[in-house]
């Protein structure tokens, strides 16, 4: 007369609100006497190990199951795990991995193509003092917020704590350019504080592209990981995105350079509005429609990057079920051809419909 739901408790769990209790520790669902049991369509996980069905069962070959309701319909590993719930598995990754890489990449190419194209050379003047500072702060915020708590951070994404560690570190970052500010406050009325000078931003972002450029996107992606001394997704994210801004940053450049000029910016300029507001609410508005479109096709080149990385075992952790991996145990047997075919077509698929989409995009934009 009791009816349980698992799949709430376990979102319940996750967010601390109620406690462990003995119900939610059975390993199998299928296993205990109830009345009835509701599975979801594809009754396995992306890591349930099947051991009736292991080494390599082919979707039309003879399965070890109770009945149809537990048939692998597109085979198993070598351990023996579903294919198909690897697949909706990797799903998630390939996505996650596309879509919040190029959140961090679009995040950083948009700030350094904003002032790279709106103030160029000559449109962006500063204290001496404010740049010098700023120059010294970044290193040390750097260090004393990431190098030093490499530890820490390592920890928390073991552990799942990585928001507060993350959120700490920022804090930490920031605590030497407020410094910087708190100096110039009190020093403001001495006169070698009130020299200007004028930054070349324009020159100095695009070397900084050209440097990234430079080098090899997946070796410098390599070198990268080869950094992090364990495997995580979020490294593989977080270095992604560290690396793919650059062509949202010249696309935008280039849109700036342009925009800047027209009318509405110049009476912007003369009613007296400040650069800030200018940027936010005139100049990239009329800009970031055209920046969609590196961002779709960025999207495609981070799932291909993901699922070579996980073919290679590099980056991502070994128990995580993804496409490439998929396709990396195809080489133990190669007459697996289901753990080839169906990993592969999906990186085909899904690759297609994001480029499609920038296609799409940069013909209604172009119009």
């Amino acid at each position: 007369g009791v009816s349980f739901f698992p799949v709430f408790r376990e979102v319940g769990l996750n967010l601390g609100i109620i406690e462990q209790e003995a119900l939610d520790r059975v390993y199998d669902w299928t296993t205990p006497d109830f009345s009835s049991v509701i599975l979801p369509p594809i009754p396995y996980a992306a890591t349930t190990v099947d051991n009736y069905n292991m080494n390599f069962i082919s979707p039309f070959g003879q399965q070890k199951v109770k009945s149809w309701r537990f048939r692998h319909w597109l085979g198993t590993d070598q351990l023996g795990r579903d294919v198909m719930a690897g697949m909706i598995h990797g799903t998630r990754t390939a996505m996650m991995v596309g879509l919040v890489s190029m959140l961090i990449a679009s995040l950083i190419g948009i700030f350094f193509g904003a002032i790279a194209g709106y103030f160029g050379d000559f449109g962006w003047k500063l204290k001496r003092t404010t740049f010098y500072g700023y120059l010294l702060a970044l290193p040390v915020g750097f260090f004393y917020a990431f190098i030093s708590r490499k530890h820490q951070l390592a920890m928390a994404i073991e552990s799942g704590d990585l928001t507060f560690q993350m959120l700490f570190s920022l804090l930490i970052f920031a605590l030497p350019f407020f410094l910087v500010k708190g100096i110039e406050y009190l020093f403001q009325a001495k006169p070698a504080f009130q020299k200007e000078m004028t930054l070349p931003v324009d020159s100095m972002v695009m070397r900084l592209v050209e440097v990234i450029r430079s080098v090899p996107g997946l070796l410098l992606v390599l070198a990268l990981v080869s950094l992090f001394e364990t495997q995580s997704l979020l490294n593989v994210i977080l270095i992604i995105g560290l690396i793919r801004w650059t062509g949202i940053t010249t696309f935008l450049r280039a849109e700036l350079l342009r925009i800047r000029e027209l009318g509405y910016i110049q009476s912007a300029k003369a009613l007296g509005f400040s650069n800030l507001r200018i940027i936010l609410k005139h100049a990239l508005p009329n800009a970031m429609t055209s920046v969609l479109i590196v961002i779709s096709f960025g999207v495609a080149a981070s799932v291909l990057m993901e699922a070579f990385l996980s073919f290679i075992g590099i980056g991502v952790p070994t128990e995580q079920v993804t496409w490439g991996s998929m396709l990396n145990t195809a080489r133990q047997n190669y007459l697996a051809w289901w753990l080839a075919i169906f990993p592969g077509l999906a990186i085909f698929v899904t690759v297609s419909i994001l480029n499609f989409i920038g296609d799409g995009l940069s013909e209604v934009i172009g119009r």
